[in-house]
């Protein structure tokens, strides 16, 4: 028997417990209690016992790594998220490795392959505006959990957790109706995110109650490219009656837009306004920020989502796919 072996049979037996109590505890284990890992691990240090967590990971088919696929790490929305994620998952002695597919279905798919093959437990992700062909999901579920969150794969098979978008749009468009606007368009995001249709559903329920006609001139799907953007912009400010006020899906699509209006000498929330998605920091250092935004909550979304790929990871045999559906929050400026 190694010195690492001795040393934990010596805790065990101090402490009167199973030596796979003593290494369960030394990784913060959830099933050993709080007062029985303190006392383990106070007595390691005491006798200046560092783990070996590689080989007793390898000896339980165990890497307590995580990988995180967003489409992009610069966009604060999904930094926030990345951090309830982190801040969850470390507290249980998991690492995070987190990759970018930057909305590309390829290196989505490349990216989930290459974690499986580098060993994490589990996987959590949102999902690229180009993915298309979900196939990788499902070939990658056989091997690890996958759990969704914001752009989510809405499937029996999978947990997720994301806003009622649909909710969202609506109650937006509730809102400026009352306020009596009616020239509203949409700025929608790419047809493969369910969360567009959505989103699109909302927008045209709030039009439907009040009786307001659809004006399909006004509903543009954009590819989340800054060209794209500036495209669709001019196509609605070119119209013979152009929208009042857009919503967009998104602030920093708004931003775009506003660059744009401001171009054509449009004066912001005076000749056109914007109600905005994610409720991001930097709208607040805008000289004319959009005037309403949906608060989605990133940071509750990474860690309700670390907490079912947690259950999924360590409750295997009790573990059912299920999805959580967070309230968003309209706020008013």
């Amino acid at each position: 028997m190694n010195n690492a072996n001795l040393t934990m049979k010596k805790i065990a037996k101090e402490l009167g417990v199973s030596i796979s109590t003593v290494s369960r505890a030394l990784q913060n284990h959830p099933r050993i209690g709080a007062l029985t890992t303190e006392k383990v691990q106070r007595l390691a240090k005491e006798l200046h016992f560092q783990p070996n967590n590689r080989a007793i990971n390898f000896k339980n088919n165990r890497s307590f790594n995580v990988g995180v696929v967003l489409p992009h790490l610069t966009e604060e929305f999904f930094s926030i998220a990345l951090s309830g994620i982190e801040e969850t998952l470390m507290a249980r002695g998991y690492s995070v490795v987190v990759m970018q597919s930057k909305n590309d279905y390829g290196r989505e798919s490349a990216a989930v392959d290459s974690l499986i093959k580098h060993g994490v437990d589990g996987i959590l992700l949102s999902m690229a505006a180009q993915t298309y062909n979900k196939s990788h999901f499902y070939n990658a579920t056989h091997k690890v959990p996958i759990v969704f969150f914001d752009r989510v794969l809405k499937h029996l098979d999978y947990s997720s957790v994301y806003v009622d978008i649909t909710k969202a749009a609506f109650d937006a468009m509730e809102h400026l109706i009352g306020k009596g606007f009616t020239r509203i368009a949409l700025m929608n995001g790419p047809n493969s995110l369910q969360a567009t249709n959505e989103r699109f559903s909302g927008y045209i329920n709030a039009l439907n109650k009040y009786n307001i006609p659809v004006n399909i001139e006004y509903i543009k799907n954009l590819n989340l490219t800054e060209e794209d953007t500036i495209l669709k912009i001019n196509e609605l400010l070119n119209l013979p009656q152009p929208p009042k006020v857009i919503l967009a899906f998104h602030d920093y699509i708004a931003l775009d837009a506003m660059q744009v209006c401001k171009a054509r000498n449009l004066q912001i929330n005076q000749d056109i306004s914007f109600v905005t998605f994610s409720n991001l920091s930097f709208c607040r250092y805008l000289d004319n920020p959009p005037i309403a935004t949906i608060e989605q909550f990133p940071s509750e979304l990474g860690s309700k989502a670390a907490d079912l790929l947690l259950e999924a990871m360590e409750a295997p045999d009790t573990y059912h796919p299920r999805e959580i559906v967070v309230e968003p929050k309209l706020i008013i400026r």
